[in-house]
C-alpha cells in the first residue's frame, strides 16, 4: 500500500502532555497524519495509547502542547472536536445498548448540519457492513461483539469525519472477525477517510497502515513506514510475538 505523497498534515500533534495527578501519561508526544493516510500507534498495554485518543477528543485535559486539524487549533470541548471533523470509535465499542442499530447510527449523525445527505451516508455504511442493515431494527445490546464493533465504526462514520480515530478495534474479537474489520477499514480509507489507529495487535496495525509510531510509557520512541517497522527485529521481538527473545532497547 503506497502512502500518499506531498500532503500537508490534516492532523498535527505537537508536544502533547497529559497527566493523571502525579502520573505522567503522555510526555511530549508529537505526531502527524497526512490526508488519505492510515497511521497506527502501537505499544504495550498502559503505554498511553487510549489517553492519546482521549486527549485529541478533549475527553481528558491537555496539560500542554497543541493539536491542529487542517492548521486550525482543535477545541478543548469534545462536542466541538466532533463538529470540527474528528470522530472516535472508542475502546470497548460503547454502543447505546437500549437503542436499535438504526438509532445508534442516527446518534452518530446528530452533530451534522447537512441533514439531506444523511440517507446517502446511511446507504454507504450499510454497504460497508451489510450485517448492520440486516439488523437495522435490532437492539444494539443484543448484537455480537463483532457486530457491535461494526456498529461503533459505522456510527463514527455517520458524522462524516475528516479524521477517524479508532481505539483498539480488535479488542476481544475472534481472529476471523478481526480480519473482516480490518478489511473494511482498508476500504473505508480507500474511499477517502483518513484514519489514526491505536492498537495492541501490532502486526495487524502495521499491515494495514502507511506509517506508524511506537509509544512506550507516554513517549514516542520510534516512528517510520509501517513496512520498515514490521521488518524491524526489535519491533518483532517486543510487539509481534515472533523472533528471538533477546534484550531490546525498546524495553
Amino acid at each position: 500500500m503506497a502512502a500518499p505523497k506531498d500532503k500537508q498534515p490534516i492532523l498535527e500533534i505537537k508536544d502533547l502532555h497529559v497527566s493523571y495527578g502525579a502520573i505522567k501519561a503522555l510526555r511530549g508526544v508529537s505526531l502527524h497524519v497526512e490526508e488519505g493516510e492510515i497511521v497506527s500507534v502501537i505499544g504495550a498495554n498502559g503505554a498511553g495509547k487510549s489517553t492519546l485518543m482521549q486527549a485529541i477528543m478533549a475527553q481528558v485535559p491537555r496539560e500542554g502542547g497543541e493539536i491542529y486539524l487542517n492548521g486550525v487549533p482543535l477545541s478543548n470541548k469534545s462536542f466541538q472536536v466532533v463538529s470540527q471533523g474528528i470522530a472516535l470509535t472508542p475502546e470497548g465499542r460503547k454502543v447505546f445498548a437500549p437503542l436499535s442499530v438504526y438509532e445508534n447510527l442516527m446518534m452518530g449523525a446528530f452533530p451534522r448540519k447537512d441533514r439531506g445527505k444523511i440517507p446517502e451516508d446511511l446507504t454507504w455504511v450499510f454497504s460497508l457492513f451489510p450485517r448492520l442493515e440486516e439488523r437495522r431494527e435490532q437492539y444494539a445490546g443484543t448484537l455480537s461483539g463483532g457486530e457491535q464493533q461494526m456498529l461503533a465504526i459505522a456510527r463514527s462514520l455517520m458524522s462524516r469525519p475528516r479524521v477517524l480515530l479508532l481505539d483498539e478495534p480488535s479488542l476481544g474479537l475472534a481472529p476471523i472477525i478481526i480480519k473482516d474489520i480490518f478489511r473494511e477499514l482498508k476500504r473505508i480509507n480507500l474511499e477517502g477517510v483518513t484514519i489514526l489507529l491505536v492498537e495492541q495487535n501490532a502486526r495487524q496495525a502495521l499491515i494495514l497502515s502507511h506509517r506508524a509510531y511506537v509509544l512506550q510509557t507516554g513517549n514516542i520512541i520510534l516512528q517510520g513506514k509501517s513496512g520498515d517497522l514490521l521488518a524491524n527485529p526489535e519491533i518483532e521481538a517486543a510487539y509481534l510475538g515472533t523472533g528471538k527473545k533477546k534484550k531490546s532497547r525498546l524495553h
